[in-house]
């Protein structure tokens, strides 16, 4: 028994909550803590350093967000197939988990405008594969995240068959035991994995993206305050450059999105 609860921590199963989730600004000052449901498999948005700490450019936006409320941050790791459910729950107070905007999720949180991302969707290939166009992915099998509300579309406009897994560690191993001939996956997440020596030796990204979406930061139905609140610190993030900073922090292209906001916003007033 031991050993099964053991598995499904460190699957993501389950987790360790310090805190409950608290209902607007003032409950979360009140408690002293920001609990946020973020990546840990996810580099560079998301990821555990050597001493196992979860880093990178989404919990570098959840620290601040916690230090423009002077409380502590606690983060919370999640994958695509919970997060949702993770925060209707009540286990983080918000996410900042590389969910794209989609309107049947708009229908089950309350979004945060505008997105603060946007990514296209890509394929990891072996380079030895020699593929160069979507067409020639036609009958084949791709590895894939369960969740990705891409997957069904991709199957359907390529004829690719999907094999999906939790995470994104389970479709990388099976991807480099021959499993499929690719991992269909966020265009960001692929040039993270290819900047390690690991990946960039023998695998590739030479398919153009397809699918571009943004990205939504979201909090419960309901939760007014805290909407509001980080609508304005996106605004912030925005005018001052601060994800185009961390973007090249750590060492990815600073999407045509975030450059474009940046522009767009850095002389605002408001």
């Amino acid at each position: 028994m031991r050993k099964s609860m053991i598995a499904l921590f460190l699957a993501g199963v389950l987790v360790p909550f310090a805190a409950q989730a608290a209902d607007g600004v003032d409950a979360i000052k009140q408690r002293g803590t920001l609990v946020v449901g973020v990546k840990a498999d996810y580099k560079p948005f998301g990821f555990r350093d050597p001493s196992g700490a979860v880093v990178g450019i989404e919990p570098d936006l959840a620290a601040d967000v916690a230090k423009r409320l002077g409380v502590k941050l606690e983060l919370v790791p999640v994958v695509s197939s919970n997060r949702i459910e993770f925060l209707q729950q009540g286990k983080v107070d918000m996410l900042i988990a590389t969910m794209s905007d989609k309107p049947e999720r708009r229908k089950v949180v309350q979004a945060i405008d505008p997105p603060y991302y946007s990514d296209f969707v890509n394929v990891l290939l072996p380079k030895k594969a020699g593929v160069k166009t979507w067409a020639e992915l036609k009958g084949k099998p791709l590895c894939a995240t369960s969740g990705a509300w891409y997957n069904k579309e991709v199957a359907q406009t390529y004829g690719t068959e999907i094999v999906a897994f939790d995470g994104s560690e389970k479709p990388l191993f099976a991807l480099k035991q021959g499993n499929c001939v690719g991992y269909v996956y966020d265009q960001t997440f692929i040039q993270g994995k290819l900047l390690d020596d690991a990946w960039s030796a023998d695998y590739e990204m030479p398919l153009k993206g397809i699918l571009d979406a943004p990205w939504i930061m979201a909090v419960a139905t309901g939760n007014e305050s805290l909407m509001k609140y980080l609508e304005d610190v996106t605004k912030d993030w925005m005018k001052t450059g601060f994800i185009v900073s961390e973007e090249k922090k750590f060492g990815i292209e600073p999407t045509e999105y975030s450059k474009a906001m940046y522009e767009k916003m850095k002389n605002s007033t408001n």
